[in-house]
């Protein structure tokens, strides 16, 4: 701008944020108890204040005004006016820059407890022939990754480019996804985020980047162009800098789908960057505290914490609604994303009676035209009363399934879980999914980015997490796994052997679930995190995968195993009940290792032993029908099939999960992978067999 006006014009209350139209900005800013919000423009990033201006427009609890003249790349704050009365849940305090929560770009990182700014953008990026994926529900296997994380140590991506968005677009990172055979990549939060104070005084980050700052703003220091022009990601990057961050995230996204792979953000509209009471004051709070945040019904100077972070996002009300909508929307039109896992989700449709599974955020996503058609997943809980919801979200949402986590490990590494809790799990999880959901609702995983990696869940038997400055009492304290014998890291040939051996059988019973599988980046070629099972703030080889280390026989036995769901999908996106066909075919029937049908004590039972032929396969086209066979115990069984000739196509105690020849003790016999009567199954193992060709069932 080359002159300012003396003041502003009146404008538009739609749309929240700051826009421009061609001849000058538009101000939007929601605030229903300010008496008065200010507009504060500078001359650079870093520069002078040039001007103030009361907004002049109020429409009810919208504050607007109109700069004639002003361009994208304007850089300003806001100063909101009201009551000082924390007893009575307000903050208002004039003299405190804020931050714009509809930013698009930002300025500063929020150093000492400062509101960073906002810059005005207006981007315009050519997206060709980009298109999503769109992988049909059944087929879908999600893959859970750290940005920075995954490609930083790899040693194929060139250095500029490691652990950035560019390095995840790489050939060499995409050709590694692809190999799996990964449909979908669901990516830790890329939201621009804050490093709490108490994170900062001990040199530490908040790695994860579950404390967002910016809504509507890709994290910069993820940003290969960003690097280059700030070192390390930590000081603040110009306007063409930072528009060259969004374009290289776009640029990952249409990678990525041009290989075939979907896009998921994590998003954490649980809470915001401010903490509690005694937090940063950076954006919402000075806005307006008792509108945007659940406050104490008791004592409104503090704050309903069901985030366990300090604050909860009052989402009840419709311009905090609003805010997460315009915030997905964003990402959706914008940026191409192909949906959203919710941290702590439940907190998003909570209201004056607690969770509610008709919340209007669910059913504002469920009439959007853009949004509907998304992936949705929830992590369903949160640290409030109440707050464990699995299987309470609507239908086509998917659900962290946590029960499947815990069951499948105390099944394979405790002897814990009886038959019929793990023909439930690995059935959809009828217990706890409704009819009216689909089995792929459920969303498998053994580990994830929290918690114990799959290497250390069979390594570790206590976390080791003093790293983290907490005493090593933050993580979880019971993670249901087994070191077999040994803490920690061993030479032990036996021990090396059966840890392995319970890592292909954990990853072997997820793949072949009913529901959504989920990796977690690093499983598939033994990263370890020495321990630590909470290493949120660990921006170090802790948490970076090692690919000097990467097992190739375990990566390749994930992609066959990945291969073979793709082929055949043992259980198909439908709820099966034990029930005849017209020819007398059970969709589903479980067995003991004798061949008998299982009742009620035997299912109530901990035996180690559990075979299911389905007879309803999910590729029918495929395999007329499918035989699992487990055995969990620490010796052989031998496991009476049912009648037919059954062929042997995967074998977990096999480190590539090609199967043996058949056999009854342990040698081979001539009659190759053709099966009939019998089948050896190795000690905690899994195998999988479909019905012959041309042979009965």
């Amino acid at each position: 701008m080359t002159r300012l006006p003396g003041q502003l014009q009146v404008g538009r209350s739609m749309p929240l944020g700051a826009h421009w139209d061609g001849a000058g900005v538009n101000f939007a800013v929601f605030s229903e108890h300010a008496e008065r919000i200010e507009l504060c423009v500078f001359d650079g990033d870093e520069g002078r204040e040039l001007g103030r201006w009361s907004l002049p427009g109020r429409s009810r609890d919208i504050w607007h005004g109109y700069l004639p003249g002003a361009a994208p790349g304007l850089v300003y704050g806001l100063h909101a006016h009201g009551r000082w009365q924390p007893a009575l849940g307000q903050r208002f305090d004039g003299s405190r820059m804020l931050l714009d929560p509809w930013a698009r770009e930002i300025v500063g990182r929020g150093e000492g407890g400062r509101a960073p700014r906002a810059r005005v953008v207006h981007d315009r990026y050519d997206w060709g022939d980009d298109r999503p994926p769109a992988h049909p529900r059944e087929d879908v296997v999600l893959y859970e990754l750290h940005v920075k994380g995954f490609t930083q140590r790899h040693p194929q991506v060139p250095e500029a480019l490691r652990g950035t968005y560019a390095g995840l677009a790489h050939p060499a990172a995409i050709a590694h996804l692809q190999r799996l055979g990964v449909t979908s990549v669901s990516l830790l939060p890329v939201h621009q985020h804050y490093d709490e104070p108490r994170l900062q005084a001990q040199g530490l980050v908040n790695y994860w980047g579950y404390n967002t700052l910016g809504y509507f703003c890709p994290e910069p220091r993820y940003s290969a162009a960003a690097r280059a022009v700030t070192g390390p990601g930590r000081s603040a990057p110009d306007a063409a800098t930072s528009r060259a961050v969004r374009d290289e995230f776009r640029a990952m996204v249409r990678a990525l789908h041009a290989a075939g792979i979907e896009v998921i953000i994590d998003v954490v509209f649980n809470h915001t960057c401010e903490s509690d009471q005694h937090g940063p004051t950076l954006a919402w709070r000075g806005l307006d505290n008792a509108s945007w945040y659940r406050l104490d019904a008791q004592w409104p100077d503090r704050y309903a914490n069901e985030s366990g972070c300090g604050n909860t996002l009052n989402t009840a009300h419709p311009r905090v609604l609003q805010f997460v909508m315009d915030s997905l929307r964003h990402w959706a039109s914008e940026m191409h994303v192909d949906g959203f896992r919710f941290d702590l989700a439940p907190v998003l449709a909570r209201g004056p009676h607690g969770f509610d599974g008709d919340a209007a955020l669910f059913r504002a996503i469920a009439q959007d035209p853009l949004l509907a058609g998304l992936r949705l997943i929830a992590e369903p809980w949160d640290t409030g009363e109440g707050g464990y919801r699995l299987g309470g979200f609507p239908p086509g949402w998917g659900e962290w399934n946590d029960r499947f986590r815990d069951d499948l490990r105390r099944w394979w590494l405790r002897g814990e879980t009886t038959r019929g809790t793990l023909a439930l799990r690995l059935c959809g999880s009828t217990d706890v999914m409704h009819r009216r959901r689909e089995p792929a609702d459920s969303v498998n995983y053994i580990v994830s980015h929290d918690g114990f990696t799959l290497r250390d869940l069979v390594t570790y038997a206590q976390r080791r997490n003093e790293a983290n400055g907490e005493g090593n009492r933050d993580g979880h304290a019971h993670e249901h796994g087994h070191d077999f014998g040994v803490e920690g890291e061993t030479d032990r040939a036996d021990i090396v052997a059966a840890r392995a051996r319970a890592m292909r059988a954990l990853l072997a019973s997820l793949c072949l679930a009913q529901g959504t599988p989920m990796l977690a980046a690093g499983a598939e070629l033994g990263h370890s995190q020495q321990g630590n099972n909470n290493p949120y703030c660990q921006d170090n080889e802790t948490t970076w995968i090692d690919w000097s280390r990467a097992d190739e026989s375990m990566i390749g036995f994930t992609s066959r195993l990945l291969g073979l769901r793709r082929t055949y999908l043992p259980f198909g996106n439908f709820w099966y009940e034990g029930a005849a066909d017209a020819a007398g075919v059970l969709d589903v029937a479980w067995f003991s290792a004798e061949g008998t049908s299982l009742d009620a004590a035997a299912w109530q039972s901990t035996d180690r032993a559990l075979g299911v032929q389905i007879g309803r396969p999910g590729r029918a086209a495929a395999a007329r029908a499918v035989l699992l066979l487990l055995n969990g115990a620490d010796s052989p069984r031998v496991f009476r099939l049912p009648s037919g000739t059954w062929r042997a196509m995967f074998d977990s105690d096999e480190a590539s999960g090609e199967p043996r020849p058949a056999q009854t003790d342990g040698t081979a016999s001539a009659a190759g992978t053709l099966v009939q009567g019998e089948r050896y199954v190795a000690a905690m193992s899994v195998q999988w067999l479909v019905a012959a060709a041309g042979a009965g069932s």
